[in-house]
């Protein structure tokens, strides 16, 4: 199976997205993370493949998400002018790009480039620092949530993996709703790292968070393809 690049997500905040081939990810050390090896060093493979991905995109939602293996500071510049004249071609008034903190101060060179509101996704996993940064490698270090808020108005977390415990994850739930206007949280799927899922935890979470199925602002990701982009690297 190839990887599905192109999507319509309609379940909440409806728009495109699309899964657009970088670079290598200038952080790279996340121990949970397989998805680098979507990656590549041929620039005119990127360039070509991410104009063709970026054909499929109609406008019809007005909104346009764009990931990769890593950040958006990883795209090729002439893969962000594809992006922008897309945006300016289809009318589309919302991007939503994601970054790693360590990008936390680059964040206006995207909006001063784009014609169009900017959110930013930024993966925190965790607000346990010793969980965060000891065991997923992360390399996101900051003191507060606040640290985090002020440049991120949308984060990813991630639940259900071995060692996490109940109490985390209702801190990091709590952490989102209180001081992020948007989040997504990755239930943990088992891949080829050593990072490996908790079942219990995982039925734990569905059961005691069954409610934010209808809270407009959060998406649960119960698999890692269910924004129907994603799959087995090409």
């Amino acid at each position: 199976m190839s990887i599905e690049r192109y999507s319509v997500i309609e379940k909440k905040n409806a728009r495109e997205i699309v899964l657009l081939k970088s670079t290598a990810c200038k952080w790279g050390n996340c121990s949970f993370c397989d998805y680098i090896h979507d990656n590549s060093d041929d620039m005119k493979h990127i360039i070509e493949l991410n104009k063709e991905i970026l054909s499929c995109v109609t406008g019809n939602y007005d909104q346009l998400e764009i990931i990769n293996s890593g950040s958006c500071f990883e795209l090729p510049t002439e893969t962000l002018k594809d992006i922008r004249d897309i945006v300016e071609d289809k009318n589309i008034g919302t991007l939503y790009f994601e970054s790693h903190f360590m990008y936390r101060n680059r964040l206006d060179e995207i909006r001063d480039f784009f014609n169009a509101k900017i959110v930013f996704k930024c993966g925190i996993e965790t607000f346990d620092r010793t969980f965060r940064e000891e065991i997923l490698k992360k390399g996101a270090k900051f003191q507060t949530p606040e640290d985090v808020s002020k440049h991120f108005s949308s984060i990813c977390l991630m639940v259900g993996i071995k060692g996490q415990t109940k109490e985390m994850i209702q801190k990091d739930i709590e952490i989102l709703e209180t001081h992020f206007e948007k989040g997504c949280i990755n239930v943990f799927v088992d891949n080829t790292t050593n990072i490996k899922g908790d079942p219990e935890l995982i039925k734990w979470f569905e059961q005691e968070y069954a409610y934010l199925e209808n809270e407009p602002s959060i998406e649960v990701l119960w698999h890692n393809t269910d924004f129907g982009v994603g799959g087995d690297n090409e």
